[in-house]
């Protein structure tokens, strides 16, 4: 038992301070009297298109909605030529809505394992596995995660892809603002996902969005969002007397665009809350990723003497931190387990790193044998890897707390 010198505190993954400036936004909302989509999601598209880099975005419910809705663009898609049941090389260790957006899409994921020294999936075994694929028009994309904030190898991504004939799709979810050679992560690729869930860098509560550079990419998902109604306009939910898919219209024809479906989709779409909340959320984004770097390195710095037990996050001011990844390295002398428990006894809140998808995931029990031994590193890392907050709300006396509780715990293993 550590006797404490220190106040007992209390370290969330994630914090959301809902202050006066964000209860004003909500107000505003309010005040208007349009809670559906409407200006601020329009408004929202515009800013975050601008930030990443892209020419369009399209915000949805929930960066799940995001990548399922861009993987059936893809399908969509007039001028690619990708079907349901067809292959995506994707990571096995990241958030398990990746793998699900995928299979519930139609398609089969097909996982490589994670690099050796970090979270990203591998481009060597990206090119092993394809030179070893019996027949490459099986396969459609290759779809990367940027893990915790940290940038995939984007370039040998970007050629192995061009060299077999794929499309690349980003999941971001985790990476605003994450720098990539002078381009933010989401706009590498032909598109990319992203989320705003409330343990993220922006947060909303719920909301997505999909980049691109691809106006073909915008309209269908425009579509699939809302059931894949005929019109593809960015809002037409109450006055259509803009409409362009009704000028379309000749004669007596009397069809509303709005409920006449052209093609099969979901309701993905999101509300006016959640897009004013994101507004004021990326007028500070940069301080938001700064204080988050700050955190990260000064809880390294302080915590450097154990690297040989713990694997500590690699430290760049190109980052925009999830959170404090760390990986146990001595799993002889210590176990996760072991040491989440404590820290939580001692009011650090932690998360375990995802799991290995195909060989840890009960939902996809189906494909263990198939990867038994072939995802080592993911393995290892899903087994033995876990995460802190590093979030922008922590004080100086928190992290000092954080790093207090770390020293008494592993100065006794």
């Amino acid at each position: 038992m550590i006797k404490l010198r220190t106040k007992h505190k209390n370290i969330p993954v994630g914090y959301f301070k809902l202050g006066i400036e964000e209860k004003n936004v909500v107000k505003e909302v309010l005040n208007i009297g349009r809670i559906s989509e409407g200006k601020k999601v329009q408004e929202f598209e515009k800013i975050f298109a601008d930030y990443i880099g892209t020419k369009y975005a399209v915000v949805l419910n929930s960066g799940t909605s995001a990548l399922i809705s861009g993987l059936n663009a893809l399908i969509y898609h007039k001028n690619l030529r990708i079907c349901r049941n067809q292959k995506i090389i994707t990571t096995p260790l990241t958030y398990i809505a990746t793998s699900n957006a995928i299979m519930l899409s139609g398609f089969k994921p097909v996982y490589v394992d994670i690099e050796s020294n970090g979270f990203n999936i591998d481009p060597e075994r990206i090119i092993s596995h394809l030179k070893k694929a019996k027949d490459i028009s099986k396969y459609a994309a290759i779809l990367p995660v940027h893990l915790m904030g940290y940038a995939c190898d984007m370039d040998a991504i970007n050629s192995i892809a061009e060299r077999y004939g794929l499309q690349v799709f980003e999941d971001s979810s985790q990476a605003h603002g994450t720098m990539y050679k002078d381009r933010k992560t989401g706009s590498l690729s032909l598109l990319s996902s992203f989320s705003f869930y409330i343990a993220h860098n922006i947060q909303v509560g719920e909301m997505g969005a999909v980049v691109t550079n691809d106006y073909e990419i915008v309209r269908l998902i425009r579509k699939i969002k809302a059931n894949g109604r005929m019109c593809d306009c960015p809002i037409c939910t109450r006055n259509i007397s803009g409409c362009l898919q009704l000028k379309k219209n000749k004669g007596d024809n009397d069809s509303d665009p709005r409920f006449t479906h052209d093609m099969i989709g979901y309701n993905f779409k999101t509300t006016e809350f959640s897009a004013a909340l994101g507004i004021f959320q990326l007028k500070k984004i940069d301080w938001i990723n700064q204080k988050r770097q700050e955190n990260v390195k000064y809880l390294n710095d302080r915590l450097k003497k154990f690297e040989d037990i713990v694997l500590l996050p690699a430290y760049s001011t190109n980052i925009s931190y999830l959170a404090y990844p760390l990986v146990i390295k001595q799993t002889k002398i210590l176990s996760r387990k072991f040491l989440r428990l404590k820290l939580e006894e001692y009011g650090i809140e932690t998360r375990p790193l995802f799991g290995c998808i195909p060989t840890q995931q009960p939902a996809y029990e189906n494909l263990k044998k198939q990867y038994k031994g072939k995802l080592m590193n993911a393995e290892f890392v899903g087994n033995n890897g876990f995460y802190i907050g590093c979030h922008q709300y922590l004080k100086k006396d928190d992290l000092d707390y954080i790093i207090y509780i770390f020293k008494n715990i592993l100065r006794r293993i």
